[in-house]
């Protein structure tokens, strides 16, 4: 039973990358009726799925810290192939659609994932149980990360509006990367067992599937063919369906900002699954890894790719947020560092959070 369930994961994953490829030939150019594009974006999100499945095959082959990079990457490629295909079109409110993706990313990882993982965790053992050393310096490089790109945009006075020289533009990239690259050897190298999770006593417990037996070269090989078909068939047909998009987000009377928050759920979609997954099993740190892991690599990994394509693209780049958002991004901080430092949390700091989420999506819906 369990070969013949690898077997089916192994084979719909493996054939939606070239269906992806398939769609896109037939779809580009095109002005999709309803019915067709409904379709296109369900294999949208198929081949967002099958890309990061196949990513996370060639990141246990590569090993840590290449792994964790080969994944964020792949991550980071679908997520700025949505919003610069997006962004070229040029329709209005486009400008500021990176900073709508990844406040919406942060968000949904840091209050969303974060909520429901401490949430199954406390009512599947009474208090979800995590190591505070390594999640408490997740959510520092989150929060650094939020300010820098998207804070300080806002109050800087060299550029009109709530956007940053391309000086100010460049030292914010860099600074992304750099902080990104310190996280991920922090967590994969230097301090991994900060990261690991950890028993009711504080005893830290390696984590069982670090030590799965990677896949063959081969596999690795061939699912780094099917990677690459995957992302070409995402960026492709997230510009067959980006008018689309904005024509049902305008029909259901929606603000155009909204584009960044389903973005954002598409691409955290694999992340979210694995989260909950994991949290069921009990491996709580493992689904707070995955919630801020996402969220930095999201901030740190995205806006720099944007900041480059802005060379090409029409129009300013938007980074600052507004005064609700700020509001949002303060009150997440605020609750995640107290819900953070004990190491354990009940159902109480997992419905913060979860109200925080709904607070978010509520506005962005009606700002």
């Amino acid at each position: 039973m369990a070969g013949r369930r690898r077997l089916s994961v192994l084979s719909w994953t493996s054939a939606i990358p070239v269906l992806g490829v398939v769609v896109l030939v037939l779809t580009w150019g095109r002005n999709l009726a309803t019915g067709v594009a409904v379709a296109v974006a369900v294999v949208l999100a198929a081949a967002v799925l099958a890309a990061v499945h196949h990513a996370e095959v060639v990141a246990h082959r590569a090993g840590e810290p290449l792994g964790s990079l080969v994944l964020a990457v792949a991550v980071t490629v679908i997520e700025v192939g949505l919003i610069v295909t997006l962004m070229a079109a040029g329709k209005a409110g486009s400008e500021s659609l990176a900073r709508d993706t990844v406040f919406a990313a942060a968000m949904i990882t840091c209050n969303g994932i974060l909520g429901v993982s401490l949430l199954i965790g406390a009512v599947r053992d009474g208090l979800a149980v995590f190591n505070p050393e390594g999640t408490g310096a997740a959510l520092a490089t989150v929060a650094t990360l939020a300010v820098l790109c998207l804070v300080l945009p806002t109050f800087t006075t060299s550029s009109p509006g709530p956007q940053y020289t391309s000086a100010q533009l460049t030292f914010a990239a860099i600074a992304s990367v750099a902080l990104y690259a310190l996280f991920v050897v922090t967590q994969t190298v230097r301090h991994r067992d900060f990261f690991l999770p950890v028993a009711p006593d504080g005893t830290v417990i390696d984590d069982a599937d670090e030590h799965a037996t990677p896949p063959t070269t081969r596999s690795a090989m061939v699912s780094l063919l099917l990677l690459f078909l995957a992302l070409v068939a995402v960026v492709g047909l997230a510009k067959v369906e980006s008018p689309s998009i904005e024509t049902g987000i305008d029909a259901v009377g929606l603000p155009q900002s909204f584009v960044g928050v389903v973005i954002a759920l598409l691409v955290l979609l694999p992340e979210s699954l694995a989260a909950v997954r994991a949290a069921v099993r009990g491996r709580i740190q493992v689904s707070i890894n995955l919630a801020l892991g996402s969220a930095v690599a999201s901030i740190g990994l995205t806006i720099p790719a944007v900041a480059v394509a802005t060379i090409w693209l029409p129009g300013p780049l938007v980074l600052g947020l507004n005064a609700t958002q700020i509001t949002l991004l303060a009150i997440t901080v605020a609750a995640g560092t107290l819900t953070v430092v004990p190491g354990r949390a009940t159902r109480l700091q997992a419905g913060l959070h979860l109200a925080i989420l709904a607070a978010f999506l509520v506005l962005a819906a009606r700002p």
